[in-house]
């Protein structure tokens, strides 16, 4: 006998998990497509040199790679925005730009095991390529915010950053050539503090105390957004990239109010720089007010080189990823997420032997009307089909013995008030019994 058990940092999904995870992806699927974002797919393995030295050097750690029996060296996807790259630089000619995608699908990182992070995990992720326009990246800014909502929550905060702010103070500084160690540093400001950062900095990168000191004050600009843009000249000096970067959190800002976001729910905070190194300009990373210690559910930027290392063509892009997994971690914790166990709201009781033609013609005229049933498979006591119900979160139950249906009614029970209501019913007038369970699921 082989015992049954799942590798480390991966896990099987049972019905009550499923179920949310879907209607999750679901709801992110109706928001990008109203922004006109189109699903494409791609290859779980890649050529190995497609994804080594994409992310930074924790991801090619993490990767997971083997010589497959064609003597290929291979790797599986660390996430989609490099597979994306790929993707676009082969089939640009077909696609035309500006090119909006969004793709749902499995990512693999040999990392830590924590709360709501496995090895295995769903990416949720949309992209613009082929344009710098601001317009883009403020709809993706646009478009994590929608998202949030529509998934149900209404206390979180986008941060929000801007990778040329710190690329223009190091050029200032003649650091540029070690922004990646500095950048990686910074990443883990929130999680060891100024100190630590700094000290950091001086090791892994080699600079000076004064200049990790001048690199933390940038990320010490903090208030409103208003006041944070206030007060970046003074630290960045004279870097028009620098400047740069500003007038685009402006712009990006005054496109969001214009688009009606709630200016609480964002926050300039030029301390984030975000672990993978390919992002260019802007940053954002969501946070639940209620969980902030779960990290960011939803993460992105602007990436305007990321391509150049498939295509001598100039394709920017921007873009984000919702954290599924993490997300619905996180629900679980708030008590967002409802128990059930099968996806059909409603339950037909099988328990006169003899009617099984009139259940399955019931069942067939419930769902003829768009509402999801199950028939029970055997003809077994009601109590017990009525408690199979409850354990599968069944809403309503459809209970009619052989006298009920000879008189063509129906009994509807709702079972989460436990009460129930007598409705005319037969196959040649279904309508009063599809209305009733109608309401009965509206309320």
């Amino acid at each position: 006998m082989i015992t049954p058990r799942t590798l480390k940092g991966f896990r099987d999904y049972l019905p009550e998990v499923m179920i949310p995870r879907e209607q999750a992806m679901q709801t992110a699927r109706t928001v990008f497509r109203r922004y006109g974002f189109s699903p494409i797919d791609t290859p779980a393995l890649e050529h190995l040199d497609v994804l080594t030295g994409k992310g930074s050097e924790e991801t090619d750690r993490q990767l997971y790679r083997f010589v497959d029996n064609g003597g290929r060296d291979v790797g599986m996807r660390f996430d989609l925005t490099v597979p994306l790259a790929r993707f676009v630089a082969q089939h640009i000619g077909k696609l035309g730009t500006p090119f909006k995608r969004y793709h749902l699908a499995p990512v693999w990182r040999g990392e830590n095991t924590q709360a709501g992070r496995y090895r295995e995990f769903m990416q949720c992720d949309f992209d613009c390529v082929g344009t710098q326009s601001v317009v883009s990246d403020i709809e993706t800014l646009l478009v994590i915010h929608d998202l949030m909502t529509a998934l149900g929550f209404e206390r979180f905060t986008i941060h929000i950053n801007n990778r040329q702010i710190l690329t223009g103070l190091l050029e200032r500084l003649q650091l540029a050539q070690l922004s990646l160690p500095i950048l990686r540093s910074l990443d883990k400001l929130p999680k060891i503090g100024v100190e630590k950062t700094a000290a950091e900095m001086v090791s892994a990168a080699g600079i000076t105390p004064d200049q990790a000191d001048q690199v933390l004050r940038l990320a010490a600009c903090d208030g409103t957004p208003t006041e944070v843009l206030d007060q970046l000249p003074d630290v960045i000096g004279d870097s028009d990239t620098a400047r740069a970067g500003v007038q685009r959190l402006r712009e990006l800002m005054q496109g969001a109010a214009a688009a009606g976001v709630d200016p609480a729910r964002l926050k300039l905070d030029v301390s984030i720089a975000r672990g993978l190194d390919y992002y260019t300009g802007v940053i954002f990373e969501t946070f639940l007010d209620d969980l902030p210690k779960i990290g960011s559910v939803c993460s992105g930027g602007r990436y305007d080189n990321l391509v150049a290392t498939y295509s001598k063509q100039s394709l920017p892009g921007v873009g984000a990823s919702l954290g599924l997994d993490r997300l619905l971690a996180a629900m679980e914790q708030l008590k967002l997420l409802p128990t059930v166990r099968t996806p059909a709201p409603v339950f037909i009781a099988y328990f006169d032997r003899d009617s099984l033609d009139a259940y399955l013609r019931l069942a067939a005229t419930v769902r003829a009307a768009g509402i999801g049933v199950e028939l029970y498979p055997e003809p077994k006591k009601l109590g017990q089909q009525l408690k199979y119900a409850d354990s599968r979160g069944f809403r309503i139950a459809l209970i009619a013995g052989g006298n009920e249906l000879a008189e063509s009614r129906c009994q509807v029970k709702d079972l989460q008030s436990k009460t129930a209501t007598d409705v005319p019913y037969s196959p040649d007038q279904p309508e009063p019994l599809i209305e009733a369970l109608k309401e009965a699921l509206n309320t």
